[in-house]
């Protein structure tokens, strides 16, 4: 299962509701981000919110390993005091709920699962993430791969929706990031504590958030 589980991680078919995020695109869009726009933001992503989510997933898969007792406390108040803008911690907490909702299937009496339920508000995205990737044997690189490479797809994907254009483009922006996407990943594996967590809030990326909640139409929860 190790072995399979980075893919399924990566599938944007996995039924966690992932569907319902746009990765902060639709919001961007609403304030005038254009088609042209999207390497940039994709770019800015991964130096920016990204590297927080990886890491804290990584710490959370860390965390997990100790079994006696998992405590996954430190990552989640870390990772909330990064994301301070209810709305994209309310996002979080709505797919973490998801990926939570695979685990406990899964693995119902898993240690890494159990300790979810413990966590108080509801646990991030990030750590669920790392929580089935304990469950699923996942090893740390492969995770934070996982979690680079779905926020690309992510936007990649919304904008085929918010912003038509030839399908194509999106593997070619995907392919582009790459570069960035490698400093990212090597950057959220070397976070050690919590406390290391790299707090990389885009300004902008929180202004649309909090201005996108108030719409009454919209696609995508985020």
């Amino acid at each position: 299962m190790a072995l399979l589980a980075p893919y399924l991680l990566a599938d944007g078919r996995l039924p966690v509701g992932a569907h319902t995020y746009s990765a902060g695109l639709e919001p961007a869009v609403a304030a005038g981000l254009t088609r042209a726009d999207i390497p940039a933001l994709l770019r800015a992503r991964l130096h920016t919110g990204v590297v927080t989510e990886a890491a804290a997933a990584v710490l959370a898969l860390r965390a997990a390993a100790l079994r006696d007792p998992v405590d996954y406390a430190p990552v989640q108040e870390a990772l909330a005091a990064r994301t301070p803008t209810a709305p994209l911690r309310e996002a979080s907490a709505a797919l973490g709920r998801g990926v939570h909702r695979l685990a406990r299937r899964l693995a119902p009496g898993h240690p890494a699962v159990t300790a979810l339920t413990r966590l108080h508000p509801r646990p991030l995205r990030p750590v669920t993430l790392g929580a089935l990737g304990a469950v699923l044997g996942v090893e740390e690189e492969a995770l934070v791969h996982g979690v680079v490479y779905d926020e690309l797809q992510t936007i990649a994907s919304a904008a085929l929706k918010l912003l038509p254009g030839d399908p194509l483009d999106s593997v070619a922006w995907i392919i582009a990031a790459e570069p960035d996407a490698a400093r990212t990943v090597a950057e959220a594996l070397a976070v050690r504590t919590p406390a290391e967590l790299p707090a990389r809030t885009p300004p902008l990326t929180e202004q649309w958030a909090l201005e996108h909640d108030r719409r009454e139409r919209r696609l995508f929860l985020a």
